[in-house]
Formats: C-alpha cells, structure tokens, sequence
C-alpha cells in the first residue's frame, strides 16, 4: 500500500485525518545467528520493506490499535498501558509504550493508531522487532523523549521479552533503528558499539527464499537455546570466568571445551564460537571485495546451524541444499531465529532466474509447500514520513 491508501485508511477507521506517520524497517542478517544473546557479534541491513504507523491525537484518554494485518481492534485507558494482553499482536506496540512509562515517561494524551507492515509474518524477517520499532519511534517523537536510536532499540528488546515473552538479543531491533541504505551493521552485541560496512555487490543481489513454515520462536525452543548457553558458560566458569560464550576464541574454546558436561550444551557452544569467527572473518572478507570467501562463510554457519545449533529443520535445510546445487549462487543460509522462515543468499544476477524455478520447484517437490523469493533491497532505518 501507498502512504497516500494508509491514511486514507487511517480516515476511514477513524473518521479523521493521522496527524504523522512513521515507518521502522524489517532486516536480514547475513551472517552471525544466535550469537546476538550469547555476547557475539552480527551482521544484518535493514530492508526497504516494514511495519508502518499512522497516529493522531485524540481527546478521549484512550488508546485505540487497529492494524490492517490483524482483526482485532483494541482500545485500552491509559492506565492499562503496563499489562500484557493475552497472546494478541497489540502486544508488541503496547509492550513499547509501557517501556516508555516504566522509564517516568508521563503518557497523558489519548492516541489513535493505525498499523500496517509489508514484512511477511513468521518469515523470521523481524516484523515484531519492526512494529516494536516504529512504535518506539514514533512515541520517542510524540512525546518529545530524545532518546536515541539505540535507546529505542532497547525498549523494542524489552518490550519483546517482557509481554511477548521471548528472550530475544538486540539484533532485530537495532538493525531496525540503525540501518543505512547501501549498509549492513557490524554489531558487537554486548558492548552495542556497532559499523557501518558498506555491502558492495557488482553484479550480485542478495536473495531471500521464504519457506512458507512460519518460525515460532515463542514455542519454547529459542528460550530453549537461550537456557542451553547459560549451562554451557556455568560449566565453563569452574575453568575459567567468562560472562558470554562469544568471549572465547576457537583455540581458547578448545582448550575448555571438556568442562562442558553436557552433550547438548557443549553442541550449542561449539556453534556459537564458531560463529562468532565466522562472523568477524566475513566482515574481514566483504571489505576487501572477496565474497567468495564471504559465501563459503555463509555455507559453513548454515552447517553449524543444522548440526550443532540443530535449529534449521527440513525445510530450511532443503532450501540451503538446493540453492548450493546452482551455479552462481555465492552462498546461502537460514536467517533469523530458525525453526522455519527464510534463507538469505548472495546470487549473481545472471542466475537468479534459474534460482528461483529451480530451487523453488525443487523445493515444492519434496516439502509440499509453494515458496516465495524477494530480491532484498537494504533499505533506511527507523523515520517519520
């Protein structure tokens, strides 16, 4: 949809005219997957589709929700902006405004708001941290707070943990507040000191391929993971002190790797060392233009993905194995937390084509599902229109 067809939208849900509008983008990440909460670094862009928020003021001391990828209409007084309301998309915005009013922010006027994103949900193409974002970002600009786009990418983590209910790192919403067109972002997460790299492609265009099996992180398994690292840094700590698994080198995790008991756990730190180096080198790679090292990066972290991390699954795995199998494909991987979604690869121009009818048919043949191929533009990060 046009800006003009949103708030044409916005009048004909709210009989008014939106006073501003606000757009915060999905991302990718191209290398680096669950070392975000484990203290490592990534590398996502941000994409030229996204989550957009319309709003006016209103006299009523209400806030109303409408997205026009949702059914429900919610409308709530402003004195029950704190609690979570049971398992409905408004979640994600309200869990951002009542950041807001934990941080002393004073909400005293009543908002009407209109939603509506171009990132396919459950694609693992971070449509909450999207909406979480241009929320942030529009309430930070309403309420004349100032904090800054990091600030705002915190408040969309919190907002995600707290009334989503998923222990998510900070990557989602940072590429969202943070991108750069042209640009991916070299995040350390801990110390949230992130780079600008610029991601030169001549004659290359980043693929992403959609599964069609939606990710659902808040089944259990992402907290799972989350639980597992915790155990393997415990057992690490009679060796040696550490607060994060992406502290230790390889050579390091090597030395150690035995004080891991746990079979799973130490599985799940083998990847996220891994990666983090794996992370680091393609970054290395990319800026001095040698993407086939670059790629060959992206195959190996799908691999540890599959085997160590084990959160990929036949479709994602078919997906990867297929796009591996067509010449001029530079790499390719799942993204995003995993367990369905999308993968991202790098593909010459001249084999896009047959990439798409050939993986896609592969695909289809032997999981059942039709899937769908964007060739990502990295777009801008969160603004006002």
């Amino acid at each position: 949809m046009t800006v003009q067809e949103l708030k044409a939208a916005f009048q004909t849900a709210y009989g008014q005219e939106a006073e501003a509008v606000y757009f915060a983008p999905g991302r990718v990440n191209l290398i680096g997957e669950h070392t975000d909460y484990n203290g490592g670094s990534v590398f996502p862009c941000a994409l030229s589709f996204g989550t957009y928020l319309l709003l006016r003021k209103n006299d009523k001391k209400m806030v109303n929700f409408r997205s026009l990828n949702q059914p429900e209409i919610i409308s709530l007084a402003l004195d029950q902006l704190t609690t979570p309301l049971d398992k409905l998309w408004v979640n994600y915005p309200l869990g951002v405004l009542a950041q807001f009013i934990k941080r002393g922010i004073k909400i005293k006027e009543g908002y009407d708001i209109l939603i509506w994103g171009n990132v396919p949900n459950g694609a693992g193409l971070s449509s909450s941290a999207s909406l979480e974002v241009v929320t942030a970002y529009a309430m930070n600009d309403q309420l004349a707070t100032g904090f800054n786009r990091t600030v705002l990418a915190q408040i969309g983590q919190k907002a995600e943990h707290e009334f989503a209910f998923v222990n998510c790192g900070i990557m989602d919403q940072f590429a969202s507040a943070n991108g750069a067109k042209d640009h991916a972002i070299h995040l350390n997460c801990d110390t949230l000191e992130f780079e600008l790299v610029p991601v030169k492609l001549e004659g290359i265009k980043i693929l992403i391929s959609n599964t069609h099996s939606p990710h659902k992180l808040d089944s259990g398994a992402y907290n799972q993971r989350v639980a597992e690292c915790k155990l393997a840094v415990e057992q690490l700590n009679k060796v040696r002190p550490l607060k994060y698994l992406a502290e230790l080198t390889e050579a390091e995790f090597e030395k150690i790797e035995s004080a891991i008991t746990d079979v799973t756990a130490h599985k799940r730190a083998r990847h996220v060392v891994g990666e983090v180096q794996r992370t680091s080198d393609a970054v290395k790679a990319l800026k001095a233009g040698d993407i086939v090292k670059f790629g060959q990066l992206m195959n190996a972290s799908h691999v540890s993905l599959r085997d160590d991390y084990e959160v990929t699954g036949p479709e994602l795995d078919t997906m990867a194995e297929e796009a591996w199998k067509i010449d001029g494909v530079i790499g390719s991987r799942m993204t995003g937390g995993g367990f369905g979604g999308c993968t991202v690869s790098l593909v010459k121009d001249e084999a896009i084509e047959p990439f798409i009818a050939n993986v896609g048919k592969a695909y289809e043949a032997k999981i059942g599902i039709k899937p769908e191929f964007y060739i990502a533009e990295i777009g801008d990060g969160a603004c006002k229109l």
